[in-house]
């Protein structure tokens, strides 16, 4: 029987990771699958509760907990070494603590997986539960990324990666950084699902615009190179199209071009392989919930 280990990071929001957890149990009622959860606590300053729900149908639940908080790509990365180096497994499945990546869509990812067992599988977003302005601003970001880069990136962290995949992502540099620039990086041929974006089960969205254009340039500067050659020539051809017609406005969008490209040469930088070489010196304590 396959191993499934589903990698969710966590900072603070316990009450919304325990409704993950019981939805993913109940849903697993009736399938004969071996499929356990590592939770990556990210230096949490909330204490979880210890009212922990009685789990029937997942192997086993353990909680890592690190030292000092380094974010939710970062704690993915290491999450990522840390089964591959520590737990025996056939797929990884990251996922959200919170609701937005839906449990019940979990099943399907995973037979895919078993479909293509040396594939990723990535959840592409066919539907957002958000409002107008987020989903407008998520279209520019995925356009905007496909224009500088080449690459159409509908997927984000859930996804049901193969330990071929795993190993080649644990030693991309890039993973240390943005997971789905990774991701899109190393796996050339990727299997997907339709996957709509649920709702937080409890508090805002932890997404809004500040943070979605970080991920968008985090993904962008994963391929520099790229994105630097084609910068360049729109810059070039921009201005001398506007050489005729040169007024303040019409310089905006060279500025703001100009802006991008310091802002990924300075996100570039994030990317280490040493980094995600130490991460797992980065754990304090490794707890086991008790499954009944």
């Amino acid at each position: 029987m396959k191993k499934t280990k589903i990698l969710i990071p966590i900072y603070n929001d316990w009450k919304s990771l325990f409704k993950v957890l019981e939805n993913i149990d109940n849903d697993l009622h009736g399938w004969d699958a071996d499929i356990s959860v590592i939770i990556i606590n990210d230096a949490s300053t909330e204490e979880k509760s210890e009212n922990y729900s009685i789990f029937k149908n997942l192997k086993s639940i353990k909680i890592i907990n690190m030292k000092k908080n380094k974010g939710h790509a970062r704690c993915i990365a290491a999450g990522l070494k840390y089964i591959y180096e520590k737990e025996e497994f056939d797929f990884i499945v990251p996922m959200d603590g919170d609701g937005e990546d839906r449990p019940v869509e979990l099943r399907p990812i995973i037979c895919k997986a078993y479909e293509n067992p040396d594939k990723a599988i990535t959840g592409n977003r066919v539907k957002r539960s958000e409002g107008f302005f987020f989903k407008f601003c998520y279209l520019f970001h995925k356009f905007l990324t496909y224009i500088f880069t080449g690459r159409s990136i509908k997927f984000g962290n859930y996804s049901c990666l193969p330990k071929n995949i795993v190993k080649k992502m644990i030693n991309e540099p890039a993973t240390w950084s943005s997971f789905s620039g990774a991701l899109s990086k190393i796996a050339k041929d990727k299997v997907s699902i339709s996957s709509t974006r649920g709702s937080r089960y409890f508090g805002p969205s932890q997404m809004n615009f500040i943070s979605l254009l970080k991920h968008s340039l985090s993904i962008m500067a994963v391929f520099k190179n790229t994105f630097l050659v084609r910068s360049t020539i729109f810059l070039i051809v921009y201005l001398l199209l506007i050489l005729d017609y040169l007024s303040i406005i019409m310089l905006i969008p060279l500025f703001l071009v100009s802006v991008m490209i310091v802002m990924i040469l300075v996100l570039s930088r994030r990317e280490s392989l040493s980094e995600l070489d130490k991460s797992l010196d980065n754990i304090s304590s490794v707890e086991n919930i008790k499954i009944s």
